[in-house]
């Protein structure tokens, strides 16, 4: 699984921060990046991703 999170897109909600803490924080400017990728299990990083307002992080299945 892959993460990618449009940062013109994002608007600093934390959303997935709350859905995937252990993989997801904001940035000095208030944009989400990725911390760890494995850091919570797939289904939460999932459920972070549909949680974004904006649908600014995009999940590519596979290697």
């Amino acid at each position: 699984m892959k993460i990618k999170i449009d940062q013109e897109t994002c608007i600093g909600a934390s959303a997935c921060i709350a859905a995937a803490g252990k993989t997801f924080a904001l940035d000095e400017n208030g944009k989400s990046y990725v911390t760890n990728a494995e850091g919570d299990s797939p289904e939460a990083i999932r459920d972070a991703a549909q949680a974004c307002p904006t649908q600014a992080i995009e999940i590519i299945e596979g290697n």
